[in-house]
């Protein structure tokens, strides 16, 4: 075994290495394949968790020890002109590799392997390790060792990688969909007294404006089959026979029915029926910004999108379902975990809660925030309450299943009021969630941390432990 000097170089000891990253902390190990320019060619050419394969490059997660990539020089395309493996931190642990020991890399083929331990990293949270490149017709290997305070994001920007998600989706509403018109006087609307005009985001009743109405229907009697008793029961009364018409629409208090023509967006394995001819396509986290900020997180939604043409039906371990519908004016922030379908034509991204700075390391405070014009379907675990935010509101982080995007948040230690022995028992934090301006937080009556009884999850690695306000 050759140890390698930062900067040193030796030519590749085999045409298929595996180059692996050991560290006393959890680290994400990733490639790049860059041109003459020192630049991806495309976002194809950057190869990590969320994208396992690239021309002659594959990644491997390590379950349980340290992250493998294997590089095949002679399957490289023509115009790679080096591969670059990189480790970053990845939010379960330290915040920089100041307090993480050694980090070692190691490329191997065959019985012929090159180490290299890289010295001197302080504030960095990612590291380009070690490039195996080309030099007269040949591969080689050099030690690099170079720092980047800005993790694995800050890594893929340097060499090209676009970290923007995908293009923002058309303004047009789904079919049928038309904005809820101004509540009429004395309606409650969710985020204002009863007397200023309502805020266009609102909960749904049992038929939302816009949409089909959403009364049962009479279903035909059972005609008794030849040598066979009548069947009875009052599984067979009205009230449990589906609801009718397209779009997104509760079926009963604990699941929802798409009427489907087209596509939606869905929590991945939340279908428990469907009929007709749908697709389902399993969509990971999205752009590759955001696939990185869903890992390092731990927030966000594993998605399926379903197209086609039928009925879908949809659920999450019995927990309560509740219609919203957004008419593009203001924004939607949801926990993750409570998350369960949504028209295609939001959007949404994980951001940090406002505040949350300084109280939150880099696996701290985040949600997903949608946007645009259409409908969601959420979870609570039982019946929520919502607040009108006309003064100060404070809510438990695991209590807060979405608020209006406009409202101002921030962390309040619960000790400066006298609650610091009181709340926060299942963060282990004494702190709770503020809540400013005009707008509506929707409660929960459950401090149940996600992927607990509602079984929310993140995605990638995530899964099962995703959508915690509190990491």
């Amino acid at each position: 075994m050759t140890a390698l000097a930062p900067g040193e170089n030796r030519p590749a000891p085999g045409d298929q290495l595996t180059v692996t990253v050991a560290s006393s902390a959890s680290v994400d190990v990733s490639a790049l394949l860059l041109n003459g320019a020192g630049t991806v060619r495309s976002d194809a050419d950057f190869v990590f968790f969320n994208q396992p394969a690239g021309p002659g490059v594959l990644y491997r997660h390590g379950n349980g020890g340290p992250d493998v990539v294997q590089v095949q020089t002679s399957a490289l395309p023509a115009d790679v002109d080096r591969v670059v493996v990189t480790a970053s931190l990845d939010g379960r642990g330290p915040a920089t590799f100041a307090s993480v020991g050694q980090l070692t890399t190691t490329i191997g083929s065959g019985s012929e392997h090159l180490t290299f331990t890289i010295p001197g990293l302080t504030t960095e949270s990612g590291v380009v390790c070690v490039e195996i490149y080309r030099r007269g017709g040949a591969w080689k290997v050099r030690a690099i060792g170079q720092g980047y305070d800005d993790g694995l994001a800050g890594i893929a920007s340097a060499f090209g990688v676009n970290l923007d998600d995908e293009p923002e989706p058309p303004p047009s509403a789904p079919p049928g969909y038309t904005a809820p018109p101004p509540a009429s006087p004395g309606q409650f609307t969710p985020g204002q007294p009863a007397s200023p005009p309502a805020q266009p985001s609102r909960l749904a009743s049992p038929a939302q404006p816009g949409y089909p109405p959403q009364a049962p229907q009479p279903q035909p009697a059972y005609a008794a089959q030849q040598g066979a008793t009548p069947v009875h029961s009052d599984l067979f009364n009205p009230s449990h026979a589906e609801v009718t018409g397209l779009g997104i629409q509760k079926q009963g208090g604990k699941m929802v029915k798409v009427g489907l023509n087209g596509e939606v967006m869905a929590r991945s394995g939340s279908m428990v029926a469907y009929q007709g001819e749908l697709q389902f396509q399993a969509l990971g986290s999205g752009g590759i910004g955001r696939a990185i900020r869903q890992h390092l997180t731990g927030e966000g939604v594993p998605l399926m999108k379903v197209t086609g043409r039928g009925d879908l039906f949809l659920a999450n371990s019995a927990a309560d379902v509740h219609i919203i519908d957004l008419d593009g004016s203001d924004g939607l922030t949801i926990n993750g975990a409570n998350v369960l379908a949504f028209d295609s034509t939001l959007s949404y991204d994980i951001g940090r809660v406002q505040g949350a700075a300084g109280y939150a390391s880099n696996a701290g405070l985040f949600n997903c925030v949608f946007t645009g014009r259409g409908r969601i379907a959420i979870t609570t675990h039982g019946s929520p309450v919502v607040l009108t935010v006309d003064q100060a509101t404070y809510a438990d982080p695991n209590a807060a299943v979405a608020w209006s995007s406009s409202l101002q948040t921030g962390i309040k230690r619960n000790d400066s009021f006298g609650l610091g022995r009181l709340m926060g028992r299942s963060t282990g934090e004494a702190s709770t969630l503020s809540f400013t301006g005009r707008g509506f937080v929707i409660v929960q009556p459950s401090e149940l941390p996600p992927g607990g009884f509602i079984g929310g999850t993140g995605g990638g690695q995530q899964a099962g432990h995703g959508g915690g306000l509190f990491g």
